[in-house]
């Protein structure tokens, strides 16, 4: 198959390097920096020279606030029937995109992330498949991601967009707690380090997947959660409760064992 991949990031390398030996692949990056690093596929700079590629798959993977933009520009040259796909961590205008696009579609969420998972090994990591798309493609990338060994989810657009406000909207926001209220140490323990290391991987993501994930519509009752588990820690503390406390944390540890 030939595929079309947007962007020379970190997921469109990563993309490249999985499929470039079993097809043939064209990357399209308008950064001449970034397509140094892409060997084994087609560079192209503009858009134009998708139509002599003539794809049959294209994988948007450039920055979330660039998506529709990009597929937006790479429409009129593309043939009917190609398929349209891409791996963004927010599907919140997606939907809207594909049902009026005139094309088919499949749409994905590689839960492992570049930024923090091994990408040389990802074996029982996690990726979603959305249900609503076309069947072709999602059994494209169901096989893909089964060759990597990646537990495979299917949900709707709807269900991908709730999970994601607990699975990343928690972890987000009580890294950025944790990013503010920190102090440098001169000689940090284990979990202050892995904490850091944490928070620094958080914060070299962009500016605009983060903005977006904490302010899909369902964060914010996720974030309320946090506020109302910290009013009763604090509590408890305040008024040095141990047996409270011994409840609380024999509580914790069966619900993260489950």
């Amino acid at each position: 198959m030939k595929i079309l991949i947007l962007g020379a990031g970190k997921m469109g390398s990563f993309f490249t390097d999985l499929l470039s030996f079993d097809h043939e692949v064209a990357v399209l990056e308008k950064d001449p920096r970034r397509l140094r690093f892409i060997y084994n596929a087609l560079r192209m700079r503009s858009a134009e020279e998708i139509r002599d590629f003539d794809p049959g798959l294209v994988i948007n993977c450039v920055t979330l606030n660039h998506t529709l933009e990009a597929f937006e520009e790479i429409r009129p040259f593309l043939k009917p029937g190609c398929i349209l796909s891409d791996v963004a961590s927010v599907k919140t205008h997606l939907r809207a995109f594909y049902q009026t696009c005139g094309l088919p579609y499949v749409s994905t969420h590689p839960m492992f992330g570049p930024t923090f998972a091994n990408l040389s090994n990802l074996e029982n990591e996690n990726t979603i498949v959305i249900s609503e798309g076309d069947h072709l493609g999602k059994i494209f990338f169901k096989d893909q991601y089964h060759r990597l060994k990646l537990n495979v989810f299917e949900y709707t657009f709807e269900e991908h967009d709730r999970v994601v406000a607990y699975s990343l909207g928690i972890p987000f926001a009580s890294t950025l707690v944790f990013a503010a209220t920190m102090v440098h140490q001169d000689a940090p323990g284990t979990t202050f380090r892995r904490h850091m290391k944490i928070a620094r991987g958080l914060m070299s993501e962009d500016d605009y997947l983060l903005t977006e994930i904490l302010f899909n519509p369902r964060t914010p009752r996720q974030i309320e959660r946090i506020q109302r588990e910290l009013t009763d820690l604090q509590d408890m503390i305040r008024r040095r409760d141990t047996e409270a406390m011994k409840s609380y944390l024999a509580r914790l540890r069966k619900k993260i064992e489950s």
